[in-house]
Protein backbone atom coordinates (compact mmCIF):
# COMPACT_ATOMS: atom_id res chain seq x y z
CA UNK A 1 0.00 0.00 0.00
CA UNK A 2 1.22 3.51 -0.81
CA UNK A 3 0.54 5.59 2.30
CA UNK A 4 0.71 9.35 1.92
CA UNK A 5 1.68 11.04 5.17
CA UNK A 6 1.25 14.76 5.66
CA UNK A 7 3.30 16.02 8.60
CA UNK A 8 5.57 18.74 9.92
CA UNK A 9 9.10 19.44 8.81
CA UNK A 10 9.82 20.88 12.28
CA UNK A 11 11.86 19.21 15.01
CA UNK A 12 9.30 18.21 17.62
CA UNK A 13 8.92 16.85 21.13
CA UNK A 14 8.88 13.09 21.78
CA UNK A 15 5.11 13.11 22.36
CA UNK A 16 4.85 13.70 18.60
CA UNK A 17 7.93 11.86 17.33
CA UNK A 18 7.25 8.61 19.23
CA UNK A 19 3.90 7.99 17.45
CA UNK A 20 5.58 8.89 14.15
CA UNK A 21 8.35 6.35 14.76
CA UNK A 22 5.75 3.73 15.66
CA UNK A 23 3.76 4.36 12.50
CA UNK A 24 6.90 4.49 10.33
CA UNK A 25 7.96 1.09 11.68
CA UNK A 26 4.54 -0.36 10.82
CA UNK A 27 4.76 1.03 7.29
CA UNK A 28 8.23 -0.43 6.77
CA UNK A 29 7.59 -3.83 8.37
CA UNK A 30 4.34 -4.12 6.43
CA UNK A 31 6.19 -3.72 3.14
CA UNK A 32 4.37 -0.48 2.40
CA UNK A 33 5.62 2.68 0.72
CA UNK A 34 5.74 6.08 2.38
CA UNK A 35 4.64 8.84 0.01
CA UNK A 36 5.56 12.11 1.69
CA UNK A 37 6.71 15.68 1.17
CA UNK A 38 10.26 14.53 0.62
CA UNK A 39 12.01 16.69 3.20
CA UNK A 40 14.90 15.29 5.22
CA UNK A 41 14.19 17.45 8.27
CA UNK A 42 11.91 17.35 11.29
CA UNK A 43 9.05 14.90 11.58
CA UNK A 44 9.33 14.17 7.85
CA UNK A 45 12.85 12.86 8.48
CA UNK A 46 11.68 10.80 11.47
CA UNK A 47 9.08 9.14 9.25
CA UNK A 48 11.46 8.51 6.34
CA UNK A 49 14.20 7.14 8.63
CA UNK A 50 11.78 4.76 10.31
CA UNK A 51 10.26 3.47 7.11
CA UNK A 52 13.67 2.85 5.53
CA UNK A 53 15.09 1.21 8.66
CA UNK A 54 12.25 -1.29 8.61
CA UNK A 55 12.35 -2.18 4.91
CA UNK A 56 9.78 0.15 3.39
CA UNK A 57 10.11 2.30 0.28
CA UNK A 58 10.23 6.09 0.10
CA UNK A 59 8.58 8.20 -2.59
CA UNK A 60 9.10 11.90 -2.00
CA UNK A 61 7.28 14.75 -3.67
CA UNK A 62 9.17 17.92 -2.86
CA UNK A 63 8.70 21.36 -4.34
CA UNK A 64 11.16 23.64 -6.14
CA UNK A 65 11.61 26.13 -3.29
CA UNK A 66 12.32 23.29 -0.81
CA UNK A 67 14.40 21.07 -3.10
CA UNK A 68 17.56 21.76 -1.07
CA UNK A 69 15.93 19.96 1.88
CA UNK A 70 14.90 16.91 -0.14
CA UNK A 71 16.08 13.50 1.06
CA UNK A 72 18.91 12.26 -1.12
CA UNK A 73 18.48 8.52 -0.63
CA UNK A 74 14.74 8.21 -1.28
CA UNK A 75 13.75 5.43 -3.67
CA UNK A 76 12.11 8.08 -5.82
CA UNK A 77 12.07 11.87 -5.57
CA UNK A 78 9.91 14.18 -7.65
CA UNK A 79 10.27 17.96 -7.58
CA UNK A 80 6.93 19.67 -8.19
CA UNK A 81 6.78 23.25 -9.44
CA UNK A 82 4.49 24.48 -6.65
CA UNK A 83 2.50 23.37 -3.61
CA UNK A 84 -0.70 22.74 -5.58
CA UNK A 85 1.10 20.35 -7.93
CA UNK A 86 2.79 18.71 -4.96
CA UNK A 87 -0.53 18.01 -3.20
CA UNK A 88 -2.05 16.64 -6.40
CA UNK A 89 0.89 14.28 -6.97
CA UNK A 90 0.90 13.12 -3.34
CA UNK A 91 -2.78 12.20 -3.55
CA UNK A 92 -2.42 10.62 -7.00
CA UNK A 93 0.33 8.29 -5.77
CA UNK A 94 -1.45 7.33 -2.55
CA UNK A 95 -3.79 4.48 -1.70
CA UNK A 96 -4.47 6.06 1.70
CA UNK A 97 -3.72 9.33 3.51
CA UNK A 98 -2.56 9.82 7.08
CA UNK A 99 -2.38 13.30 8.54
CA UNK A 100 0.04 13.68 11.42
CA UNK A 101 0.85 16.73 13.50
CA UNK A 102 1.91 19.83 11.63
CA UNK A 103 1.46 23.52 11.06
CA UNK A 104 -0.44 25.54 8.51
CA UNK A 105 0.91 23.54 5.56
CA UNK A 106 -0.30 20.27 7.06
CA UNK A 107 -3.65 21.82 7.92
CA UNK A 108 -3.95 23.07 4.32
CA UNK A 109 -3.21 19.58 3.00
CA UNK A 110 -5.68 17.99 5.42
CA UNK A 111 -8.56 20.29 4.57
CA UNK A 112 -7.97 19.98 0.82
CA UNK A 113 -7.89 16.18 0.99
CA UNK A 114 -11.09 16.14 3.05
CA UNK A 115 -12.80 18.65 0.74
CA UNK A 116 -11.96 16.51 -2.29
CA UNK A 117 -13.28 13.42 -0.51
CA UNK A 118 -16.43 15.25 0.58
CA UNK A 119 -17.19 15.93 -3.08
CA UNK A 120 -16.41 12.36 -4.16
CA UNK A 121 -13.25 13.31 -6.07
CA UNK A 122 -11.40 10.50 -4.29
CA UNK A 123 -12.48 7.59 -2.11
CA UNK A 124 -9.18 6.89 -0.36
CA UNK A 125 -9.23 6.34 3.38
CA UNK A 126 -8.09 9.35 5.40
CA UNK A 127 -6.76 9.09 8.96
CA UNK A 128 -6.00 11.93 11.36
CA UNK A 129 -3.36 10.59 13.73
CA UNK A 130 -4.23 12.51 16.87
CA UNK A 131 -0.89 12.24 18.70
CA UNK A 132 -1.05 13.68 22.23
CA UNK A 133 -4.53 15.06 21.49
CA UNK A 134 -3.09 17.47 18.92
CA UNK A 135 -6.24 17.37 16.78
CA UNK A 136 -8.84 17.34 19.59
CA UNK A 137 -9.95 20.88 18.73
CA UNK A 138 -10.18 20.11 15.02
CA UNK A 139 -12.16 16.95 15.76
CA UNK A 140 -14.57 19.00 17.87
CA UNK A 141 -14.93 21.53 15.04
CA UNK A 142 -15.62 18.78 12.49
CA UNK A 143 -18.23 17.28 14.83
CA UNK A 144 -19.90 20.67 15.11
CA UNK A 145 -19.87 21.02 11.31
CA UNK A 146 -21.58 17.65 11.04
CA UNK A 147 -24.15 18.39 13.77
CA UNK A 148 -25.04 21.77 12.25
CA UNK A 149 -25.42 20.48 8.70
CA UNK A 150 -22.23 21.76 7.08
CA UNK A 151 -21.10 18.30 5.93
CA UNK A 152 -23.15 16.53 3.24
CA UNK A 153 -21.75 13.18 4.39
CA UNK A 154 -21.24 11.73 7.86
CA UNK A 155 -17.87 12.67 9.36
CA UNK A 156 -17.10 8.96 9.80
CA UNK A 157 -17.17 8.59 5.99
CA UNK A 158 -14.62 11.38 5.57
CA UNK A 159 -11.99 10.72 8.22
CA UNK A 160 -10.98 8.26 10.92
CA UNK A 161 -9.39 9.64 14.07
CA UNK A 162 -6.62 7.37 15.40
CA UNK A 163 -4.90 7.89 18.72
CA UNK A 164 -1.71 6.03 17.78
CA UNK A 165 0.11 4.43 14.86
CA UNK A 166 -1.17 0.92 15.56
CA UNK A 167 -4.77 2.11 15.49
CA UNK A 168 -4.12 4.01 12.24
CA UNK A 169 -2.54 0.99 10.52
CA UNK A 170 -5.23 -1.41 11.79
CA UNK A 171 -7.87 0.87 10.29
CA UNK A 172 -6.02 1.21 6.95
CA UNK A 173 -5.57 -2.53 6.64
CA UNK A 174 -9.28 -3.11 7.32
CA UNK A 175 -10.65 -0.83 4.58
Amino acid sequence: MNICVFCSAADLDDRYTAPAREFAELIGKGGHTLVWGGSDVGLMKVMADGVQEHGGRLVGISVEFLAAKARENADEMVIAKDLAERKAQLLARADAVVIMVGGTGTLDEATEILELKKHGLHIKPVVLLNAAGFYDGLKQQFQRMEEEGFLPRPLSELVFFAENGTEAMTYLESV
